[in-house]
C-alpha cells in the first residue's frame, strides 16, 4: 500500500517540475511514507526525522513532510515532537503534501495535477481498491491510524487500470488491508468479484493478483471468480496467523482453526491448481509450546508455497497490549521461530523439486544475479538463464523450461519468447 501511495505522490510531484534526489540531504522536499505495523518500524522513522531535523537546521528551506501510518487522526501531539516537519498526511491524503510542494516551487497545484498515477509505471504494479480496516485484531494498530472501511468505485478502478495498461502496464494487484471486504459500503453493493469480472475486461491486461484477504471474508462467490475467470492469477494470500482455536480468539480473528482449514479445502476445491500463501504470527501472548505446535500442525496439512512469519512484538495502542500481558520470552520466540522457517523451507523445497522440467509462462519484471526475472501465474520467481539467445526482454512474456530449483525461486531456460512487430503489441513467436 506505502508503495503505491509513494508511485501516485511522485507522480504530483513530477507534474509540478519536481525531479527525484537519491540524496535526502540534497533534496528542496523530503517525504517519509511511513509503516508503523511494527514497534520497531516507527523507531525508525523517528530515528529518521532526527537526522532530518539536523539537516532542516543547516537549511531552513528544505520541507519535509510526513505520510502514512504514523500518522493518526489527529497530528498535533506528532507536530509538537516533531517541530521540523512542515505537512502531516495520512494515507492517501495527498493534497498537503501536494500544497506544501508547490508553495516551494511557486506552483498551485489546483488545476495543474490532472490524475495520480505513475507516467512510467512498472510492468507489475499496484491498485489499491479499498482504504483502511473494520477487523480490530487484538494485535494490530491498522485501523487506528488509516481509519475504517472505504472502498474505491468500479468505474474508478477499471478507468485506471485501463491508464495504467495504456503506460505498459500487464499485471496488476488489488491491494488492500482487507481486500475480500471490497465494496460493501459502495451504493449499489458491489464485492471484489464484481470488481475482478470488471477489470479481466480490460483489453490489453494479462494477469490480475490481489491480497490480503481475510478468511471470514472471502466467499465461494469470490474463489469461483478466481477460478474462472482467464486473467486472475491462481494465488491467494490466506493468513491463518495461529494454528490454536485460545489463540487465535485472543487475536480476535473472528475464525476457528477447523473454519480456516475447511476455507483451504473449499478454495482447493473450486481451483485445483491454486496456489496457497499465508501469514503466521508466532509467540503471541500466551501462546504454550503445545499451541505452537499446532502453528507448525497446520502448515504441515496445508502445504503452503509461501509463509510469510514473524515472532510477536507487542504493538503500543493495541487491544493486546491493554489486555494480554506478553508471556512467551524472546528466545523462545526467536527458537519458535527458527523451527517454523526450517520446517517451511523443507516444503518449499520439495513443492518447488516437483517443477523442474515443467513449462511456465513467465512474465518478465526486472533483473537480478545478472539475468532477467520473472514471475509465473502462482508468483514463483523464476530467473532466466539463455535470455540474451533471444529478443526478451522487461515487460514481455517468455515460455521457461524449469532446470533448477531453490526453497525461494527457478531458474530455467527460454523456449519462447514474445518480440515486438512493427506497428502491434508483442507477439508470441516460437523459438
Amino acid at each position: 500500500m506505502n508503495k503505491a501511495d509513494s508511485e501516485r505522490l511522485a507522480s504530483g510531484f513530477e507534474q509540478l517540475g519536481l525531479s527525484e534526489s537519491e540524496d535526502p540531504r540534497s533534496a528542496d522536499v523530503v517525504v517519509l511514507n511511513t509503516c508503523v505495523v511494527r514497534q520497531g518500524s516507527e523507531d525508525r522513522a523517528t530515528g529518521l526525522l532526527g537526522a532530518l531535523k539536523k539537516a532542516k537546521a543547516k537549511d531552513p528551506d528544505r520541507r519535509i513532510a510526513v505520510m502514512g501510518c504514523m500518522v493518526g487522526p489527529k497530528s498535533d501531539e506528532l507536530s509538537r515532537r516533531f517541530p521540523q516537519v512542515d505537512a502531516w498526511a495520512r494515507p492517501q491524503e495527498f493534497d498537503p503534501i501536494l500544497q506544501m510542494a508547490g508553495e516551494t516551487v511557486g506552483i498551485d497545484p489546483d488545476g495543474c495535477i490532472t490524475e495520480l498515477l505513475p507516467g512510467d509505471p512498472n510492468v507489475a504494479t499496484f491498485i489499491p481498491i479499498i482504504h483502511g480496516c473494520d477487523k480490530f485484531c487484538s494485535f494490530c494498530i491498522i485501523p487506528y491510524r488509516r481509519g475504517r472501511e472505504v472502498s474505491r468505485s468500479v468505474e474508478e478502478l477499471v478507468h485506471e487500470t485501463e491508464m495504467l495498461v495504456s503506460r505498459g502496464v500487464r499485471e496488476v494487484t488489488l491491494l488492500g488491508q482487507n481486500v475480500d471486504s471490497y465494496g460493501h459500503d459502495l451504493e449499489p453493493v458491489h464485492d471484489l468479484a464484481d470488481l475482478l469480472y470488471a477489470i479481466n475486461d480490460v483489453e490489453g491486461l494479462e494477469r490480475i493478483r490481489f491480497l490480503t484477504s481475510h478468511p471470514s471474508d472471502m466467499s465461494e462467490k469470490i474463489i469461483r471468480a478466481v477460478g474462472e475467470l482467464p486473467k486472475v492469477c491462481e494465488n491467494i494470500n490466506l493468513p491463518f496467523q495461529a494454528g490454536d482455536d485460545e489463540v487465535l480468539d485472543r487475536m480476535r480473528r473472528g475464525y476457528t482453526r477447523d473454519q480456516y482449514l475447511r476455507k483451504i479445502d473449499e478454495i482447493r476445491t473450486i481451483i485445483p491448481d491454486v496456489v496457497m500463501v499465508t501469514d503466521v504470527i508466532v509467540g503471541f501472548s500466551g501462546e504454550t509450546d503445545e499451541q505452537f505446535g499446532q502453528t507448525l500442525d497446520i502448515l504441515k496439512q496445508v502445504r503452503f508455497d509461501k509463509v510469510h512469519s514473524a515472532a510477536y512484538s507487542v504493538r503500543p495502542g493495541t487491544i493486546a497490549a491493554r489486555q494480554h500481558p506478553d508471556t512467551v520470552p524472546v528466545e523462545e520466540k526467536k527458537r519458535r521461530l527458527a523451527e517454523l522457517s526450517e520446517l517451511q523451507e523443507s516444503i518449499c523445497s520439495e513443492i518447488n523439486n516437483g517443477l523442474a522440467g515443467r513449462e511456465f509462462d513467465v512474465l518478465i519484471d526486472g533483473h537480478s544475479r545478472g539475468m532477467l526475472q520473472g514471475r509465473t501465474r502462482t508468483d514463483k520467481l523464476v530467473y532466466l538463464e539463455n535470455s540474451e539467445t533471444f529478443e526478451t526482454r522487461i515487460g514481455g512474456f517468455a515460455k521457461v523450461r524449469i532446470t533448477g530449483t531453490s526453497p525461494w525461486s527457478l531458474q530455467g531456460e527460454v523456449t519462447a519468447a514474445e518480440i515486438p512487430a512493427a506497428g502491434d503489441r508483442l507477439r508470441v513467436y516460437p523459438v
